[in-house]
């Protein structure tokens, strides 16, 4: 849910202004009871509606891999992207028509940014293959590169770099990028990519300062007078909340929740959990939804988000939902409609959800 998703900022203004409708407790839209066979998921005031077939294109002119990502332009465009190399992103309407494909050079796709810059909007990609992070116009044109940040003096080869994740600070353009697949270090560019900083590192174990899988990373807008940093720590089942230069701050325990980031939308959280449990059972994944002070309110897909003195219960799929399979990300668009990407998960297209209540 992101209306207001810093991490997709699409515009400099709207992740601040924009949104929070769809997560709100105050929300005023009619609650519309299922019909038969339809598939309602979630918790408390934040339930869904499965809309079947949504976005499914012919596979053989445009087919998908992992569907990792998803952004809306200024336009009301659906950015997808795949590391399917016959069209690396695939751009639809809302009704799932698509409009536009493009991208035959991005094997290792996996993060996408959208980002406003002198009121004209551009993309940022993750590559893992490549080891890179690519700056594109919305039509694929390549801007620059962010090569493995050698910088730092913590890499000594271009293959430790491996991206998944990037987020923009809205006011000044910097760029962080998280090398969650790599080095786990979170690193500071400038809006030109020019090198800054770099903090975290790798750890197995529950190091305050470091990760394990720092798979995603956003901007957290939503006290106006304190932007901090939203680090994923997957493998830890956290978020960790650091300065935005680079300072601990505190951490967010979801035990059970393989996380993979986080997304901002209004005073929430929304997020791909892609396996829950132990982490060894595939197919176990589902979204888990937070409010302003980061507390479970609903797990679509998941047992019922329940807390014992404070503290949330470990969690784990439904055992009577089929929805899911490995999400990755999930996308809500300016008409408060949610659409969930996935990994893994038999090149299936993305999900959509309409909120009933």
């Amino acid at each position: 849910m992101n209306k207001s998703i810093q991490r997709r900022d699409f515009l400099k203004t709207s992740s601040v202004l924009v949104g929070g409708s769809l997560l709100s407790t105050s929300h005023t839209m009619k609650k519309i009871a299922p019909k038969p066979g339809e598939i309602v998921i979630g918790h408390n005031n934040y339930k869904f509606k499965v809309i079947p077939n949504w976005g499914i294109l012919d596979a053989g002119k445009n087919p998908v891999n992992d569907c990792h990502e998803m952004v809306e332009d200024a336009k009301g465009r659906l950015f997808l992207l795949t590391n399917e190399t016959k069209n690396n992103v695939l751009i639809y309407d809302k009704s799932g028509k698509l409009l536009d494909s493009w991208g035959h050079t991005y094997p290792g796709a996996h993060g996408l940014t959208i980002l406003n810059e002198g009121g004209e909007q551009f993309l940022l990609i993750c590559d893992n293959t490549r080891h890179q992070v690519i700056k594109t116009d919305l039509k694929g044109k390549e801007i620059f590169k962010i090569e493995y940040p050698k910088e730092t003096g913590v890499y000594d080869h271009p293959h430790q770099f491996v991206p998944t994740e990037t987020a923009v600070n809205p006011k000044n353009g910097d760029i962080y990028v998280a090398d969650g697949y790599g080095a786990n270090y979170i690193i500071q560019y400038d809006a030109k990519g020019k090198y800054i900083r770099h903090f975290g590192g790798k750890t197995n174990d529950y190091d305050d300062n470091l990760f394990n899988c720092c798979h995603g990373i956003i901007v957290d807008t939503r006290d106006p007078k304190n932007w901090t940093l939203l680090v994923t720590d997957r493998v830890n089942n956290s978020f960790k909340r650091f300065t935005l230069d680079g300072k601990f701050i505190t951490r967010y325990h979801l035990p059970g929740s393989f996380v993979c980031r986080p997304n901002l939308h209004g005073d929430h959280i929304v997020a791909a959990t892609f396996r829950s449990g132990d982490g060894n059972w595939p197919g176990s994944g589902y979204i888990q939804i937070l409010d302003k002070d980061m507390k479970v309110v609903s797990t679509p897909g998941g047992s019922e988000p329940i807390y014992k003195n404070g503290i949330l219960q470990k969690q784990h799929k439904d055992d009577e939902n089929k929805v899911f399979i490995h999400p990755h990300d999930v996308y809500a668009d300016s008409d408060d409609n949610i659409y969930v990407a996935q990994w893994a998960s038999q090149k299936t297209y993305p999900i959509k959800l309409e909120r009933i209540g």
